[in-house]
């Protein structure tokens, strides 16, 4: 029965790691293939919003 437990295991985890690691992998080759110019849409749009913003908390030295 331990070894049955055993073999269950170990073949739940290579399944769930294989599809862990076969979604990552999509998705770099997506954003890769069919992301172009917008790796950096977020990044951009939100240093736009913050402009004008007054810098707050820590110290200047």
């Amino acid at each position: 029965m331990v070894a049955y437990t055993v073999d269950f295991l170990l073949i739940a985890l290579l399944i769930i790691g294989i599809t862990a690691i076969n979604g990552v992998l999509t998705n770099g080759i997506g954003n890769a293939l069919f992301g172009r110019n917008k790796k950096s849409e977020f990044v951009t749009q939100s240093a736009r919003v913050q402009t004008g913003w007054k810098q707050v908390g820590g110290t200047k030295k």
